[in-house]
């Protein structure tokens, strides 16, 4: 079937144009203005939409193998194809966890049987995640987006020098969760970020920071990246949008991750940083849990089907963010630093564009979602821009 798209905002090379697309049997078959239409195709006007390319979250939890009864690779890709993703990257902790190939093969048989999206796995960074010997970096090399131990922060300088002296040495990247157990608040996660730049420095590794949450941590980031080092950061939507305030009632633990909401000094500092492309990326650190298990008090909210309208909602309508450069976070900068391909569909390849109605309103149902995970803050939230995946 071929399908003309007329009218619509395409997102190209960092600015949005006016133009037609067409679409035909999942290909993208043609982009231009004014594309002839036969009296056989189907014609929907899309003009005061816009059409970007499908969204990029580099740090999501898929749960298997190992944690089915939290989410599952089929319900976690369909909830990133309803939201107008293309593609994830899944973080290695899982049971058995990818620190060898043997290990990161049951999780690739599942992706390849289950997967909606392209999912791209992250691998341990050391053994078991443990934090005490590198894991089988070189083999999983050619396999993996990055290697992480996230969850958990490494411990040992001597370990993490191993770690990343091995990753420089095979090209790769390093996407670190910053958490020294030894402090308390915002320096639990800046901390391990300054020791780790240092180490940067020693070894030449590309260093990806997750979910920064604290201002220390975006300050140490920029000054590391206007010396040239090879550094880039991601924050959540959660980060941009609440507060520690916001967990004063909270029983069943949907305020409750790691890292912890912060105060209103630090949000305002990583809008800040976000909207001047400080940090890099718009990631969702997506966490599916059982309702047992948030009142036993595991870590972690899903954020697939409400990262694009809340951050739309809260930072775009309201002037503080451009929609450039929420799609350059959601869309081009994740396949950038990670290394995923070109970030733009290519005319004669499958369609993986999304297409955004900006004056759509809905509220936010955690129960329809098409996760398994119902453990969201946004539940309830009135928002504007649904989202969806265009043709392919």
């Amino acid at each position: 079937m071929r399908v003309v798209y007329r009218g619509a905002r395409v997102y190209t090379r960092g600015v949005f144009r006016e133009s037609d697309i067409v679409i035909e049997d999942g290909i993208l078959a043609a982009m231009g203005e004014n594309i002839p239409v036969t009296a056989s195709e189907s014609v929907v006007s899309i003009k005061n939409q816009y059409v970007v390319p499908g969204f990029c979250d580099v740090h999501v939890h898929l749960r298997e193998p190992g944690f089915s009864q939290k989410e599952s690779i089929r319900t976690g890709t369909a909830a990133a194809y309803r939201a107008g993703y293309a593609a994830v990257c899944a973080m290695p902790n899982l049971d058995p966890p990818p620190d060898t190939l043997a290990h990161l093969q049951v999780q690739l048989e599942l992706i390849r049987r289950d997967a909606q999206v392209s999912v791209c796995p992250v691998g341990c960074l050391t053994m078991g995640r443990r934090g005490e010997s590198p894991a089988d970096l070189r083999e999983l090399a050619p396999y993996v987006a990055a290697f992480s131990d996230d969850g958990a922060g490494v411990m040992d300088d001597g370990v993490m020098r191993a770690c990343m002296e091995a990753v420089a040495d095979c090209g790769g990247l390093v996407a670190a969760h910053t958490e020294d157990i030894r402090e308390q608040g915002n320096a639990r996660e800046w901390k391990q970020i300054e020791r780790d730049l240092n180490l940067v420095r020693e070894t030449g590794c590309r260093y990806h920071v997750c979910h920064i949450s604290a201002r220390e941590s975006l300050d140490l980031i920029r000054a590391a990246k206007r010396d040239g080092l090879p550094v880039t950061c991601e924050t959540a939507p959660h980060y941009l949008t609440l507060t520690a305030a916001d967990r004063a009632h909270d029983p069943d633990g949907r305020f409750h991750m790691n890292p912890p909401l912060r105060d209103e000094a630090d949000r305002s500092a990583l809008v800040e940083g976000f909207a001047d492309g400080s940090i890099d990326i718009l990631a969702t650190d997506h966490a599916p849990h059982t309702r047992a298990d948030k009142r036993g008090g595991a870590m972690g909210i899903v954020g697939l089907e409400t990262a694009f309208p809340v951050v739309y909602t809260s930072l775009v309508r309201t002037g503080q963010v451009t929609l450039e450069r929420l799609i350059d976070a959601m869309s081009i900068r994740p396949r950038e630093v990670f290394r995923l391909g070109d970030p733009e569909s290519c005319v004669g390849e499958p369609c993986t564009l999304a297409l955004i109605d900006p004056q759509r309103q809905f509220t936010i149902r955690a129960d329809a979602f098409a996760s398994m995970g119902r453990n969201t803050p946004y539940d309830g939230w009135n928002v504007w821009g649904s989202v969806v995946r265009l043709g392919g």
